[in-house]
């Protein structure tokens, strides 16, 4: 068929178009995510965007294996677009985990889909900040993943008051929800509502548990989970009153890691909060989501100690903890906050050479290939040359800091932002022009 004349098109719902200022900021956020990652010691890796449909489903849950855009191809192969790189990092780390050092300390940055409702923060095409550690089953590999994801939430200017690390344990809620009777092929749904219960109002919490079965007897176990959320830190938690010995080791993990994030410098971006779960079901130790202060955003991260699913997709029994934070929420949050300034969103061109002559093209463009070859951004306009006023107008729409006025063996540097000129030969400015910057 051919194509319809006039047919306009637009980008499919829940993705976006990322114009040369929307591209600015993304590259910004990616820059600082892997400027931070560099530093906290881990290194970049990737997967393919699409895998076998198994490995998404077979230990990532029910939310997960409703969000896939899966496909067969031609060969009657089931595949799916990535909603998550975890299970591909697993599989990648299980080919090679003879021969890896450890511990493994990774990170990557992948496009991601997800087949769901697009909503405020939630979009089905997104970027993912991923931190891992693998082979360490110690509590300081968490802290090294969280001190990486509050060092980065600093980077940007995101302080404690503006963000909170809400920090949790699994083990912790289910060893407490055996004692209180839940039978084991309803924990998962009792995770779900535990962490749906602050989320929602009362009355539609009510009428979740009671679609679910719940008990009025079964009820207390949520409002024992209330006494567990401790905004301020408060004492250790082996001292405020759960007294299930199956939760004792896990509680004294919680505070150990709590010590060390003191040590580190970050504990005050962090907060003890027993409603957090997290909604994919290899979690199996240690869980944490990053929220807006005022919670009224969805998470801007996510993630926890995850130690069987390597051994799930084929491979031996090794500890493995980390996190990821998309770049739908965060970018709610730093337009909220001003936090992105304006210099990210204007062009990078740091000088805008003028033609300031009569037709001195050929001066315009041998200054403008010198400061390129010497790895200085330069532009010029090709079309207003003799309107020196139209000149300056294209150098401030493109964010330069300096216009390089060009006369017969003369330039005028231009400073944009004071008005200040300086007026030097040619070729001395080029001899040394980052002296200019």
């Amino acid at each position: 068929m051919g194509e319809k004349v006039g047919t306009k098109f637009q980008n499919v719902k829940g993705t976006r178009d990322f114009y040369p200022e929307d591209m600015r900021v993304r590259n910004w956020i990616a820059d600082a995510w892997r400027r931070v990652s560099l530093r906290n010691g881990f290194e970049e890796y990737d997967a393919p965007i699409f895998e076998y449909l198994d490995l998404f489903t077979i230990k990532s849950g029910q939310e997960i294996a409703e969000q896939l855009f899966n496909f067969t191809d031609r060969g009657g192969r089931s595949l799916a677009i990535r909603p998550e790189i975890t299970p591909s990092l697993a599989r990648m780390v299980n080919a090679k985990i003879h021969t890896l050092p450890r511990p493994i300390k990774w990170f990557s940055i992948p496009r991601l889909c997800r087949a769901e409702n697009p909503q405020k923060g939630r979009l089905r095409e997104f970027f993912q900040w991923n931190i891992d550690i693998i082979g360490d089953d110690s509590v300081l590999a968490d802290a090294e993943c969280i001190f990486a994801c509050v060092d980065f939430l600093r980077e940007i200017g995101l302080t404690p008051e503006d963000v909170k690390v809400r920090i949790g344990s699994r083990p912790v809620v289910l060893a407490h929800l055996r004692a209180g009777g839940v039978a084991e092929e309803k924990l998962e749904t009792f995770l779900l509502l535990i962490d749906k219960r602050p989320k929602v109002p009362p009355e539609a919490f009510g009428a979740l548990c009671e679609k679910e079965g719940v008990t009025k007897a079964q009820m207390r176990i949520f409002d024992e989970f209330d006494s567990l959320h401790e905004p301020d830190r408060g004492p250790p938690l082996t001292s405020i009153g759960l007294t299930n010995d199956q939760c004792f080791p896990h509680l004294a993990q919680v505070d150990a890691l709590f010590t060390h994030l003191e040590q580190m410098g970050v504990a005050e971006y962090c907060v003890r909060d027993f409603h957090v779960v997290r909604g994919l079901a290899y979690y199996t130790g240690i869980v944490y989501e990053v929220f807006d202060a005022s919670s009224s955003l969805r998470a801007l991260a996510g993630g926890g100690r995850y130690d069987n699913l390597l051994e799930v997709l084929g491979g031996p029994k090794v500890g493995a903890t980390g996190f990821g934070m998309g770049d739908v929420v965060l970018g709610i949050l730093l337009k909220e906050k001003g936090k992105i300034k304006e210099e990210v969103r204007r062009g990078i061109v740091k000088f805008w050479v003028i033609d300031a002559g009569d037709n001195l093209l050929g001066e315009v463009l041998r200054v403008v290939g010198a400061l390129r070859r010497k790895d200085i951004s330069a532009g010029y306009s090709s079309e207003k040359r003799g309107n020196i006023g139209k000149q300056l107008k294209d150098a401030n729409r493109h964010g330069a800091s300096k216009a390089i006025l060009v006369r017969h063996g003369r330039v005028a540097i231009k400073d944009l932002a004071t008005g200040n000129q300086a007026d030097v030969p040619t070729d001395q400015f080029l001899d040394d022009p980052k002296k200019w910057e």
